[in-house]
């Protein structure tokens, strides 16, 4: 009995001995990272979990509800720059204790690992929250915006400066340009321009020096490897220069739902054969498909929803859908006429009650605990194909799937032109996103487990060798780098890194990663890896 006793108070000792030098360490990094930050004058920009403003600063934009639940890491420190100069000092402070980091510049990350991490609970995150500067110059064509602008917030500025112009870039309002354009932004008006990293002139990137680099100083290489290479991986994106591109005073859009019973599949097989090749750029659609309810009963059905924007007016517009996709059924009080500026609120899926200036919050229209992934389509799904997906949707709670439209400028743009390659014969892309409303293991287990099958059902129909996905829908299931963040080899990560960007231009973001961050100090779950020195 003695025996037992000493040995359980040996355990309860180490264990009470480890908590302390958690704690020890805990306390450390925060008390080394502020000491180190203030030689800059940074009030209320320094957030520890003891800080009022801590929870809500770190759940304010997280769009992913499941990263941030009890059971997720959660950083030291948040710290919200308020210039360049603020983020040279952290990154020069975290190389110097060794902390790691993670840069948060709106909060929609599939994966969370811009403001959690599963490689080192000890770690502190750069939000750029209040980083949002945003200058536009009509006689240059051309905008900086600092990274954690939105871009509903970007869209609105350069709105307000001329009615015909736009940018190039994503459909959802609320995330944060710095992060965005790293990963290719795709948008509305790709058919006719290409995706935003088409459209990105410069950028300012702070190095694992410290440095503040422009396009110039950086070198064509890592400029390169920047625009579609994935955000956290080279260094610090503090601002981009993005083209502003031409777009007609008036514009038109359309939500059109058709369902099962309006014979959603044969139109849907036709979009996909038709839609990819169309001659007119202007035009781009997607379609969102989800089970819902036969209208006055409990049945349940598929709903496809195609989401339009037409760079011309609705007559135009009319007479084009109605010659080459007649199956729709498009009528003009189907058609909405608007400033591209409200284009942006409607493709967003805002009521249209909601004034432009909502854009100027910021705010995320969703929250909610999801699982996405994503896959590109370069031949046809057949209808019995599409008939074995509705039926596996049926079974779920609330899922959704989103064909993208490609093609037009899209199928123009080489794909080594920048890291992002799914353009030549990609017919559409699709996501995949599963979600629910409560954070319950066992729900997530039973979502996760639907979705991984629906993923494994899909792969007869989509793009192989590589099997291709957007980084910008990260997915840990691809699989991720050694927890140390030091010890992957490219052959590990070539596994995922090829789905990203294919074989060609991973290893080019590998060996310009190895020149670039020699020290492996920008790393993540699925960052770029560094070749053996």
């Amino acid at each position: 009995m003695t025996s037992f006793l000493s040995s359980r108070l040996f355990e309860l000792l180490v264990v009470i001995l480890s908590l302390a030098q958690f704690s020890l360490s805990t306390n450390q990094i925060q008390y080394n990272f502020h000491q180190c930050l203030s030689t800059i004058q940074t009030p209320n920009t320094f957030f520890t979990p003891n800080s009022p403003n801590y929870t809500t600063l770190l759940t304010n934009t997280a769009e992913n509800l499941r990263c941030i639940t009890p059971s997720n890491p959660k950083p030291q420190v948040i710290f919200t720059p308020l210039n360049e100069h603020h983020v040279q000092t952290a990154v020069i402070c975290a190389k110097k204790f060794g902390i790691q980091l993670r840069f948060r510049s709106g909060g929609h990350d599939y994966e969370g690992i811009s403001y959690t991490s599963a490689m080192d609970p000890q770690y502190v995150v750069i939000d750029f929250s209040k980083m949002r500067a945003i200058y536009v110059d009509l006689d240059d064509t051309s905008v900086w915006v600092e990274a954690g602008a939105t871009l509903g917030e970007l869209y609105y500025r350069v709105a307000e400066k001329s009615r015909t112009h736009g940018i190039a870039a994503g459909l959802c309002t609320s995330l944060g340009v710095g992060g965005h354009i790293t990963g290719g932004a795709y948008g509305s008006m790709m058919r006719k321009y290409g995706l935003g990293v088409d459209n990105a002139l410069d950028a300012k990137i702070i190095n694992a020096k410290g440095e503040i680099l422009d396009r110039k100083s950086m070198g064509e290489d890592v400029f390169w490897a920047i625009r579609g290479g994935g955000g956290g991986n080279f260094g610090v994106i503090v601002s981009w220069k993005l083209k502003l591109v031409p777009v007609p005073a008036t514009v038109t859009v359309f939500n059109v739902e058709r369902t099962l019973e309006q014979g959603a599949t044969k139109i849907l097989y036709k979009w996909q054969q038709v839609a990819p090749h169309f001659k007119n750029d202007d035009l781009w659609t997607r379609v969102f498909i989800n089970p819902s309810n036969i209208q006055n009963t409990t049945k349940r059905t598929i709903s496809t929803t195609y989401n339009t924007l037409y760079l011309g007016r609705a007559k135009q517009l009319l007479k084009f859908m109605n010659k080459n996709i007649p199956e729709l059924g498009l009528q003009k009080s189907d058609c909405h006429e608007m400033s591209w500026l409200e284009s942006v609120m409607f493709i967003a899926g805002f009521p249209n009650a909601v004034p432009t200036t909502f854009l100027l919050t910021g705010k995320p229209a969703f929250l909610n605990y999801f699982k996405a992934k994503s896959d590109f389509v370069k031949v046809p799904i057949p209808e019995k194909g599409m008939e074995g997906i509705w039926k596996r949707m049926l079974k779920e709670e609330n899922p959704l799937m989103i064909w993208n439209l490609y093609g037009g400028m899209m199928e123009r743009i080489s794909e080594s032109a920048t890291p992002f390659p799914h353009r030549k014969g990609v017919l559409f892309k699709i996501q995949y996103v599963n979600s629910w409303r409560v954070d319950d293991k066992r729900a997530m287990k039973k979502h996760y487990k639907w979705i991984r099958e629906l993923y494994k059902y899909m792969g007869q129909y989509v793009s192989n060798n590589p099997r291709e996905a957007y980084v910008n829908y990260r997915d840990l299931d691809l699989g991720m780098n050694a927890k140390n963040g030091g010890n992957t080899s490219f052959e590990k990560a070539i596994m995922w890194g090829r789905k990203y960007y294919k074989d060609d231009n991973f290893k080019r973001l590998v060996k310009i990663k190895t020149e670039f961050d020699p020290d492996n100090f920008f790393r993540h779950e699925q960052s770029i890896p560094i070749l053996p020195h």
